[in-house]
């Protein structure tokens, strides 16, 4: 008789193969040496520029900061952004008429509107702050009264004229006002397409269904379209604002001598230091913008923020 052990340990026997599937399996990481080289170069190209601020003589930083904090061009700080804002308000007031006119199916307001945003979205915005600042040259005197009074009032065997007030233009439009009737003219025709494209946004159908329930035309703009529509509206507004306050910079050019930029090239041509005011600027526009930025970050979670709760319930109904 045969043991059991002579048959497993007997010459032709099979030792079964050990179970691999429990085995740990190490994990080789994918090497990229290339990476390692590309972020060398680049510490160095940023150690080379550091080096180059703190070491050429061209910057000259203790001038900079010694002028870049003076009254003159403190107050040329608030003046660029007493532009910005009224710009912007007067441009996003006026973008909101031209949109709702384009969108109105009136044949003479949508070609009102479509000529506007043609002309100021095609005319660069330091052509058009020259243009203002110069006007006087078109409109010596800037009348109010009846129009055509010099066609219709010698026909009537009438004389004199029919103008109530008149005003004389260098007067009334001061290097400011030209310059920040220029930036909110053109401010307008932008954001005329970026409402319109907000409007646009809003399903017809929450339109329909006011107006079935007896809503008039302007209540339903007020109330259901613009608060929809400012979704879409905020960022791309943020963004205009950024390029308004930086373009604020054109007035020096009209010229608007109390702006921030012709304060700095100033203090530079007096003191053969242009470089060191140029950046200057620089970091004026950059740190201001800085704060535009967060501020349009927080804005656009705000307006988001029932957006967000929507897709929550959906998922979580999903789930």
């Amino acid at each position: 008789m045969t043991s059991p052990s002579s048959s497993v340990d007997g010459p032709g026997s099979r030792e079964p193969a050990p179970d691999r599937s429990s085995a740990p399996i190490t994990a080789v990481p994918v090497r990229y040496p290339e990476r390692w080289v590309a972020a060398g170069v680049v510490l160095v190209l940023a150690a080379m520029f550091v080096n180059m601020l703190l070491t050429n003589p061209a910057f000259d930083w203790p001038f900079m900061f010694e002028h870049m904090f003076s009254d003159p061009v403190v107050r040329g700080v608030w003046v660029t952004l007493s532009a910005t804002v009224l710009a912007m308000l007067i441009g996003v007031l006026l973008g909101i008429l031209l949109a709702v006119m384009r969108l109105s199916g009136n044949p003479v307001l949508v070609g009102v509107s479509w000529t506007y945003t043609w002309f100021f979205r095609g005319v660069p915005r330091l052509v058009l702050a020259v243009l203002f600042g110069n006007i006087a040259i078109l409109y010596s005197t800037i009348h109010i009264g009846l129009p055509f009074d010099n066609y219709w009032m010698p026909l009537l065997g009438l004389e004199g004229d029919a103008r109530f007030f008149e005003i004389n233009t260098r007067t009334l439009l001061t290097g400011y006002t030209a310059g920040l009737l220029a930036l909110a003219l053109s401010e307008g025709a932008y954001m005329a397409e970026i409402i319109r494209a907000g409007l646009q946004s809003v399903d017809k159908g929450q339109t329909e269904a006011a107006q079935a329930l007896g809503m008039s035309r302007s209540r339903i703009m007020r109330r259901i379209t613009l608060p929809q529509a400012m979704r879409v509206v905020i960022p791309p507004t943020g963004n205009e604002t950024i390029a308004m306050l930086k373009d604020t910079a054109l007035l020096a050019y009209v010229p608007v001598t109390i702006e921030l930029f012709y304060q700095l090239q100033a203090i530079g041509t007096r003191s053969y230091q242009i470089f060191p005011m140029l950046v200057a600027a620089c970091l004026w526009y950059l740190a201001i913008t800085s704060v535009l930025m967060v501020g349009q970050y927080f804005l656009e979670r705000r307006f988001d923020r029932g957006e967000r709760g929507v897709r929550d319930r959906i998922v979580g109904g999903a789930h």
